[in-house]
């Protein structure tokens, strides 16, 4: 887990890039099919998509979540392993983000249908049945092994100042 703004940064922006990436690709398929304009169209919206999921993920899902499961959901079976806390984390976290993110894209492609309400349903669901996965198999693993890496070098250099200092 990031362990400063820092880290919240760059574990956003490879979370948010890969899930966005690849959501924006299974959305596109599902509506258009694989045209000839399919890496344009991912490639067009990606900005903008990218931009809301990061501002949603930082500032509205990311510490409704984390406020939720540390004051009501953490347990001492969770604390004794840190995978557990991540996993439930990020299931609740793609929770929310597929409810916002399927509002923004519905508003954005202005795909209201006949009725708001169902084709709100239709998409949230299909896009939790790709984005669960995609999250616990694909791109959770990938930004834990960044962060991970990123943590590893940052405490390596930590331990060689310090060590540096002491021989002063």
């Amino acid at each position: 887990m990031p362990k400063n703004f820092k880290e919240e940064l760059l574990f956003t922006a490879v979370m948010a890039g890969l899930m966005v990436l690849v959501m924006a690709g299974y959305n596109i398929a599902l509506a258009d099919g694989f045209s000839n304009h399919f890496i344009r169209e991912v490639l067009t919206g990606y900005p903008l998509a990218l931009l809301v999921a990061a501002i949603c993920d930082l500032g509205i899902i990311g510490p409704g979540v984390k406020y939720i499961f540390f004051h009501f959901i953490i347990n001492d079976y969770m604390k004794k392993k840190q995978i557990r806390i991540a996993l439930t984390i990020s299931v609740m976290m793609v929770a929310g983000m597929v409810t916002l993110m399927s509002l923004f894209g519905i508003i954005v492609t202005q795909n209201f249908g006949g009725n708001f309400f169902l084709t709100y349903l239709h998409t949230w669901i299909f896009n939790l049945f790709m984005a669960l996965p995609l999250q616990l198999i694909v791109v959770g693993p990938i930004a834990r092994a960044i962060l991970g890496a990123v943590q590893k070098k940052t405490a390596l250099k930590a331990a060689k100042m310090e060590t540096e200092s002491v021989e002063d």
